[in-house]
């Protein structure tokens, strides 16, 4: 059973103002604006709750994190099948960076060779670790999708290629 604020008014929550660069800006600009002496005479004014300010980078960044899987959230799969597409997009980025770490590692030279092997050998159990991990959202993908219609196993398929 859930309680709902606005059923219960002895329940009181301050709301959360969520504030964008623009509305920054703003609130700025109005601030310089006013007089001086009209700024010391006025009282400050008490707010409750968090003031959040974004950037427009992150902005950017949360709406290209959001549309990474949106294609699998549009999809008709079931949500068990969703989850697990995402899971394998991302153990499929994180092998790609420890790959990548991995060949750095292989061709750094400022390493002694014995710390280089060293360094190696810590990111090839890495990279066996993903790929065990892969490996398992795969197998569980194929168990979830053994006993749906061919149309939503090719579905998922195709979500899985890209």
């Amino acid at each position: 059973m859930s309680v709902s604020t606005v059923q219960n008014p002895l329940i009181n929550v301050s709301a959360v103002a969520v504030w964008k660069a623009a509305d920054a800006a703003k609130e700025k600009e109005a601030a310089a604006k006013a007089p001086a002496l009209e700024t010391k005479a006025a009282e400050p004014t008490v707010t409750e709750g968090v003031k959040v300010v974004i950037s427009g980078a992150g902005m950017g960044m949360a709406s290209a994190a959001k549309s990474s899987n949106s294609d699998i959230d549009e999809s008709s799969l079931s949500d068990s099948a969703k989850q697990l597409l995402k899971m394998i997009r991302e153990l499929r980025k994180q092998l790609a960076e420890k790959m990548a770490e991995l060949s750095a590692a292989m061709a750094d030279t400022s390493l002694s060779p014995e710390a280089r092997q060293a360094k190696v050998a810590g990111l090839q159990g890495d990279v066996a670790t993903i790929q065990s991990g892969l490996m398992t959202a795969q197998t569980q993908l194929a168990k979830v999708l053994k006993d749906e219609p061919p149309q939503a196993q090719m579905e998922a398929m195709s979500l899985m290629a890209k």
